[in-house]
């Protein structure tokens, strides 16, 4: 690591700690002064470079903004700001890094935004998986709507079976009689 402020070749580490919850290495360093050097310290930071591999075969860094302007196209008209699209990104990013990759596939990009990108706005869903499954027909959203409203169904069930459960909990349990 050259020193930022005289270029000498020879920098040495003084202390390295993890951040960003272990997406980097901050790394406390000095240029020696007895060695040719200026003597002054300075701190460099440390990420893993997530790549994406395309279809054609090139790799190029992971770009948030570039997962995001794509999310951004299927969203417009919507309710969507651009908070909501910058934690759509930030988890997107996430979850490549949390399956550890070190160079993912175009395709898994995708698939990693349609799980968060549904949970934000349906139809900004629809709009995204119509082009990222590539729909040729109404059949094709037809089906996807199908299988959502079955998803949402299952989940409404299981919701009301958690909460009936709790009510009958507490029906079940002894009740303060009043005292007067």
């Amino acid at each position: 690591m050259h020193c930022p402020y005289c270029r000498h070749g020879d920098t040495r580490v003084l202390d390295s700690r993890v951040a960003d919850d272990g997406a980097s290495i901050r790394r406390r360093r000095t240029c020696p002064a007895d060695n040719g050097g200026c003597g002054k310290r300075f701190t460099t930071v440390e990420q893993m470079q997530l790549t994406v591999l395309k279809r054609s075969g090139v790799s190029e860094p992971f770009h948030r903004e570039k997962a995001v302007s794509g999310v951004r196209k299927a969203c417009k008209g919507r309710p969507v700001t651009e908070d909501q699209l910058a934690q759509l990104g930030q988890t997107v990013e996430d979850c490549l890094r949390a399956d550890g990759w070190a160079e993912v596939p175009a395709h898994e990009v995708g698939l990693a935004i349609l799980g968060p990108l549904r949970e934000l706005d349906e139809v900004a869903y629809l709009r995204f998986a119509s082009v990222y499954r590539a729909f040729e027909s109404a059949d094709d959203f037809e089906s996807e709507i199908s299988l959502m409203r079955a998803e949402r169904a299952a989940s409404e069930i299981e919701s009301e079976d958690v909460h009936g459960a709790e009510r009958e909990a507490t029906a079940s349990e002894p009740q303060p009689v009043p005292t007067g």
